[in-house]
């Protein structure tokens, strides 16, 4: 199975055209496409999942840079997420405690 990310897609784009899209290199898994938790927007990037390699590359070399909906999409193999960050930073590398006297 490879998974993979589309980015710089517009607002407007749908997890049906994408699958049209995808699915004119091969058979299509699924489509993700990425809104806002509290909208429901998207937010202009989508994850494709292809089970066959061969047709996944093929989709990737066809479709990246090309225009889609208006824009400009990236296309390649999305990246594993990294273990354990979520994204959001650690504490800043301070420390604990205040140094305080006993």
């Amino acid at each position: 199975m490879t998974n993979i990310f589309v980015g710089n897609l517009s607002f407007r784009t749908t997890q049906d055209e994408l699958h049209q899209a995808f699915g004119a290199y091969g058979q299509v898994e699924r489509v993700n496409l990425i809104t806002d938790r509290d909208s429901g927007q998207s937010r202009g990037f989508a994850f494709v999942e292809m089970p066959n390699a061969n047709e996944a590359e093929a989709a990737i070399n066809a479709l990246n840079g090309t225009n889609f909906g208006g824009r400009n999409i990236n296309v390649n193999v999305a990246r594993p997420r990294q273990e354990g960050g979520g994204g959001r930073g650690g504490r800043g590398g301070r420390g604990g405690g205040g140094g305080g006297r006993w």
